[in-house]
């Protein structure tokens, strides 16, 4: 089981406390003797409007918190989307190091029963099987943000598919061909989906799951792929969105999760351009995350490849794609 995730360093959120209510009934005195009662006509019965869902106040107070910080981090000119340029150069050798720190590297490892953030080196993981995203949405979600969300996805599926050359496609939430999942939720929603995730990763652990309905607010996202045949070979995941997030802040983690979720598990801190580094330079998926995505694709790598094997093939690769000689 791999975690992965967008996250920040951030003081610990104050819980909020709802106040409860007390209700009261009236008495009403009826009189010892009743008028005659006269034929009525009786009205036919209304029907009851949907009660739309509510957020809590948590939730409600998420959504201001992570506006204030998309806000902050574009006053220091950081979530770019422009990819990179002049100011971001990198060579062959950069990719090659690059790749081996992300792609051969887990940012996540479980201890004492939770994933607690600790770089340990992994074997090659991708996906051997067709990869069918389905996205779903939290009762909240407007309809107009599912819209602008599926947009992003789909075009976000596209140049995955492209950059890596395998199959991967969006598909209807419900169909049963998913399987790589997800879901938008908000605070309230996310804290109640250990039963779903039972149901979407068979087998998936429960320190799993608490890092998921614990996931605290430094964390923007994250995604959680399985590889039941430890094997190196994913063969479903679940990417966990929040509902509370500003536009571009939300674009981000999408870009960041899904492309996380196909075997490029870690950040480091030396990469760029690159949506792969916690300092949130670059909020969407760059030139060079697509190079990354090629090299792990590429034929000559395969799941369960150690790191000592992998790394040779990976450099060689990077040196083509770059156009230099090794």
């Amino acid at each position: 089981m791999k975690i992965a995730g967008r996250h920040r360093s951030a003081s610990r959120w104050a819980a909020l406390c709802a106040g409860s209510f007390l209700a009261l009934s009236a008495c009403v005195q009826i009189p010892d003797t009743a008028p005659t009662p006269r034929p009525t006509t009786v009205p036919a019965p209304q029907p009851i409007a949907a009660v739309p869902p509510q957020r809590s106040e948590v939730s409600l107070a998420l959504e201001s918190y992570y506006a204030r910080m998309q806000a902050d981090l574009l006053a220091n000119d950081l979530l770019r989307t422009d990819g990179g340029g002049p100011d971001t150069p990198y060579s062959a050798r950069q990719l090659a190091a690059n790749f081996d720190a992300i792609a051969l590297n887990d940012e996540y490892t479980s201890v004492n029963g939770q994933f607690v953030a600790q770089v340990t080196p992994a074997n090659l993981h991708r996906w051997q099987v067709p990869v069918r995203i389905g996205l779903e949405f939290g009762a909240t979600v407007s309809p107009e943000k599912q819209a602008t969300d599926r947009a992003t996805v789909n075009h976000l599926v596209s140049r995955l598919a492209n950059a890596t050359g395998h199959s991967i496609s969006l598909s209807s939430a419900q169909s049963s061909r998913a399987n790589f999942h997800v879901l938008v939720l908000n605070e309230d929603e996310r804290r109640a989906i250990g039963p779903r995730l039972t149901q979407l990763i068979p087998g998936i652990g429960q320190d799993a799951v608490r890092s998921v309905v614990n996931m605290p607010r430094s964390s923007y996202c994250l995604v959680v792929a399985s590889d039941p045949a430890d094997d190196g070979a994913y063969r479903s995941a679940v990417a966990i969105i929040r509902a509370e997030h500003p536009d571009l802040l939300r674009k981000s983690c999408f870009h960041e999760e899904i492309a996380q979720g196909l075997g490029l598990a870690n950040d480091s801190p030396y990469a760029r351009p690159t949506i792969f580094n916690d300092d949130e330079e670059f909020a969407l998926l760059t030139r060079h995350d697509e190079l990354l995505l090629r090299i792990l694709y590429d034929p000559r790598l395969a799941p369960g490849m150690r790191p000592e094997i992998a790394r040779p093939i990976a450099t060689r690769i990077a040196y083509e794609l770059m156009g230099e000689d090794l």
